[in-house]
């Protein structure tokens, strides 16, 4: 039989009201005021409210119902950090868009959406650069395999020049356009205005296309260099004429021509000067010619 003092044994609590009337000294806390407490407090000590914390929950709640963020100023780490926040299907949207580009269609209104993004121009950019430089030392030695005379060095120096080429034509190409597109808009009012951010995310994915095509390149073959050449600048030049002409239609014809041209030459310029300098023809090595001595000219030795 179970001890009627059991300490285990299951007990119901009295109610509340009972043990008040047992202890009145008692002192109660409720679930409740415990967001109220801390304000009760400073109220009781003789401070005001704090109205801070109300302040920048009224904040949060407004930007999260309007969805737009603070302004930061560009030279802060919070500005370029919003550009790298991104998904993976969006990147495989947009370089999908700039590889086959479609009349009619802007890339910056049908793709970017005015969010613009530097995680895939900066990863296509440096894919290209070391594409470049790693097919060109393949390809020099796949062309002078076999000769005698050739000893293969592997040329690292190509790594910072085509970094060089590639991020500064994605860099400064977009900032001067950008500056040229801001002069353009205060002679004519009614011209389409890209931010400098949007037009370097375009420049960036454009260059998407000549990855495949510098792979091409490691083939010793001219014709199918020049032919995935002529492709790649097709689809790159669309991409850029389709999303620079609509802010420049409205313009005067001749200036509008003037740059669309100046932005395909400049395009051409890199991709044929790429090939020229990391992929052009080897020079035929001499080959090194041992002079044999003549039977005549040999010198007798005494005895």
């Amino acid at each position: 039989m179970a001890s009627t003092n059991d300490p285990f044994q299951f007990k119901e609590f009295d109610e509340a009201g009972d043990l008040l009337d047992a202890n009145r000294d008692a002192v109660t806390i409720s679930i409740d005021d415990e967001d109220l407490k801390p304000q009760k407090q400073r109220k009781a000590a003789g401070f005001p409210p704090d109205e801070d914390e109300d302040d920048h929950l009224g904040d949060d709640k407004a930007e999260l119902l309007s969805g737009e963020k603070k302004n930061v100023p560009f030279w802060t780490f919070e500005y370029y950090q919003q550009f790298f926040d991104i998904e993976t299907h969006n990147v495989r949207e947009r370089i999908i868009g700039s590889v086959l580009p479609w009349p009619g269609k802007n890339f910056i209104n049908v793709y970017l959406r005015r969010k613009p993004d530097l995680y895939g121009p900066f990863w296509i950019c440096t894919t290209l650069v070391f594409a470049i430089a790693i097919s060109g030392n393949i390809s020099n030695f796949l062309v002078n395999l076999g000769k005698p005379n050739y000893k293969y060095t592997p040329e690292f120096r190509k790594v910072s020049i085509a970094a060089t080429a590639i991020f500064s034509y994605a860099w400064f190409i977009p900032l001067g356009l950008w500056g040229l597109l801001l002069w353009r808009n205060n002679k004519v009012m009614s011209l389409v205005t890209y931010s400098f951010m949007e037009i370097v995310c375009v420049y960036g994915y454009s260059l998407s296309v000549y990855i495949p095509a510098v792979v091409l390149w490691i083939v010793p073959f001219e014709w199918l260099r020049w032919c995935s050449i002529v492709v790649a600048l097709c689809l790159s030049g669309s991409v850029l004429a389709l999303t620079f002409l609509p802010a420049l239609r409205e313009d005067h014809p001749k200036v509008m021509i003037a740059i669309l041209l100046g932005i395909e030459l400049l395009n051409a310029l890199l991709a044929i000067g790429c090939k020229t300098y990391f992929f052009s023809k080897p020079e035929n090595v001499p080959p090194v010619v041992i002079p044999v001595p003549r039977a005549g000219n040999s010198t007798k030795m005494s005895s």
